[in-house]
């Protein structure tokens, strides 16, 4: 078994149950977490849970928040724990055609941004090492999408 996540008639992804279910279930806590919509919804098979239609201009503006918010935090487990959604999140989009440009690195070790979570001081990660590992990690994703 598998899912479909549709723009019109052309399928952007075609992941198994299981990774489909994981992806969904990440992108409902992240909608929550910026307090925007993804864009992704029921599709053209009403009722079938398995088909899933990604609204273009909804989802461009859900990643490039996710982009932005991933990009500002400094705190490295909510890195590792985001990095891996923010990645597939992103080549969807460029399979769906959207521009997802990655912010340009401000000064410093990280970005700004509210300092709400606090961490264990640790060396700090640059970034510009952030902004090229998602992007990376992305390019890598959208190769193993399947379609």
């Amino acid at each position: 078994m598998s899912m479909y996540f549709d723009m019109g008639d052309e399928t952007l992804w075609n992941p198994s149950n299981g990774a489909g279910r994981l992806f969904l279930r990440q992108v409902e806590v992240f909608e929550a977490e910026l307090k925007l919509p993804s864009g992704i919804g029921q599709g053209r098979h009403w009722g079938d849970p398995d088909t899933l239609e990604v609204d273009p201009a909804v989802y461009a503006e859900f990643v490039r928040g996710l982009v932005a918010w991933h990009c500002r935090t400094g705190h490295f487990v909510i890195l590792a724990l985001s990095e891996g959604f923010v990645a597939t999140a992103v080549a969807l989009a460029r399979r769906a055609g959207v521009e997802v440009e990655m912010p340009e690195p401000g000064p410093g070790p990280v970005w700004g941004g509210v300092q709400r979570d606090v961490q264990v001081p640790g060396g700090p990660r640059t970034a510009s090492a952030v902004v090229t590992t998602l992007d990376m990690r992305a390019r890598e994703m959208e190769r193993w999408m399947a379609c």
